[in-house]
Order: structure tokens, then sequence, then C-alpha cells
């Protein structure tokens, strides 16, 4: 490889299966890919909090990684971390629209310093630090993401819900459990990975990354769009691997490590398959 890559992953369902435990291959490709002189990060929806374990654990150097599904970019300064990008929006109208329509919902809303205000327990959701918070405090600054739980309701119930409210001044993604992630209107992982690349100075086509999430099509589009490629995990809905360049098989197959590997060249890659 005769120029280094910006290698952009996203976590759940990609890095890891969904009982926390790595997908297999991954933490030896990681290693591959990052020794051969390349920049492998992490493009996630999780919080920095939920995402820096995976970073130390897969010895990951990057200098920026990118968090709450494009709202954050963190920024390694010596050894320590900085929220060097933070992407704000006012949560008011969409928290009235939402609360209207699903009262018995509990909310979570994250500030610029990453303190995370809640109206309730949310499972699965990292609140060290939090505080619990009546509705009314929850909107009153300005937030980098508002994360809705209602465990009673499905993915469709979350896209009719987004429908109905009218929410088109905002982006938003839907967790593979229960909960929908909103976050400032035109940000996503691709617009944060696009200032990265940007501030690194990466060669334009040399970016690769792999998620298998809706809130991954960002990303895929933004690679595609520069020259770069874009591979969802086998297990991706349809619409995601349809904006991506490439299907790798899935994450309790290792597909992640089958796509890493065909960046550099090991032996016992095999093909992945690319889209027409």
């Amino acid at each position: 490889m005769t120029a280094a890559w910006l290698v952009g992953l996203d976590v759940d369902g990609t890095i890891i299966l969904q009982d926390e435990t790595m997908s297999p291959g991954v933490p030896e490709a990681v290693a591959r890919v990052r020794d051969a002189g390349n920049i492998v990060t992490i493009a996630t929806g999780r919080s920095w909090m939920a995402t820096e374990r995976w970073v130390d654990e897969l010895e990951l150097t990057p200098e920026f990684v990118v968090c709450s599904n494009g709202a954050v970019t963190m920024r390694r300064v010596g050894d320590s971390w900085e929220r060097w990008n933070v992407e704000l929006f006012d949560p008011t109208t969409v928290l009235a629209l939402l609360t209207e329509r699903l009262p018995e919902a509990h909310y979570m809303v994250e500030l610029e310093s990453g303190q995370r205000l809640f109206t309730g327990e949310v499972d699965d959701w990292t609140l060290a630090g939090g505080r619990q918070v009546t509705l009314d405090e929850l909107g009153s600054r300005p937030v980098s993401r508002v994360v809705v739980v209602s465990p009673g309701h499905d993915e469709e119930d979350f896209h009719r819900l987004v429908v109905d409210a009218g929410l088109n001044e905002v982006s938003y993604a839907i967790g593979w459990t229960a909960w929908l992630d909103i976050a400032p209107h035109g940000v996503d992982k691709g617009t944060a990975l696009a200032r990265v690349h940007s501030e690194l100075g990466i060669d334009g086509g040399n970016v690769f990354v792999a998620g298998d999430g809706r809130n991954d099509i960002g990303m895929f589009e933004w690679s595609l769009r520069i020259g770069g490629r874009a591979v969802a995990m086998g297990q991706a809905p349809p619409e995601v691997k349809e904006a991506a360049g490439e299907v790798t098989a899935d994450v309790e197959d290792g597909g992640l490590a089958l796509a890493l590997d065909t960046l550099v060249n090991h032996p016992a890659a095999p093909q992945v398959e690319a889209r027409e």
C-alpha cells in the first residue's frame, strides 16, 4: 500500500456482537491494517463514554474518533481526549412533538460537555455522571442528541412517528433495540468523517468505512462520493446494503475481518461481494 487509508468502523453489529464480544478475527485484522500504516478509527452512534473502551481494546491510535452519530468528534491530546467538534441544536420543538405522542417514553439528552440528562432509567445507555431531571429542564439547553426509549414500540412504529411528527429538521437513527436517536439536522457519521478526512489531509479516495445500520448510510454515501469504499455487513437491512458499494459476511461470521483483510492483501483474504 502506497498511501495511508482512513478506516472508519461502526461498533455494534460490525466490530462486536450483540453480547458485546468481538466479531471473529476483528482484533487481528484491525492490527494488520493499523500496522500497515493506516489510520483506523471508530464512527459510532455510541457516546464517547461507551466508545473509549473499544478504542483501547483494539489498541487503536487515531487522532480523531467519531461518536454520537457524528454529533461529537473526539481528538487525542497527549494521553487524554478532548471534545474537538460538537454539533448542537435546540431540542425544545423535538421534545414537544415526541412527548405529545409518546408521553410514557423515557427521554435523554446529551449536553455540549457530554453530561447526560434523563427523565427515567434508560436501559443499555451509560448514565454515569448523568442527572435525572424534569421534561422542562431536559429541553432548557442546546444538546448534541435526543434519545427516546420506548420498549413497547418497534422500528416501524418509530418510522411512522418521525413522519407523523414532522421531524424534518433533524437527523435521526433507530437503534437495534427500541430507541430513537435524534441528531442536529444534516449531521451524521459521514459529515463528521469528512471533517476528520480534511483535517488529516488524507488522499481523496483512500477511505474505507464499514457498518450495518441505517445510521451508517451517510458515511457510505460520503465515502463512495469521494471514490472510497463502503462495506455493509451481511446482516444489514436491504436499504443499507443498497447504499454500500460492497457487502461482506454477517458479523457472527467475521464479516468485518474479511473485509479489512482485502485492504492489506492478506493471503487468506476471500473476496468481498461488490455491488453492481
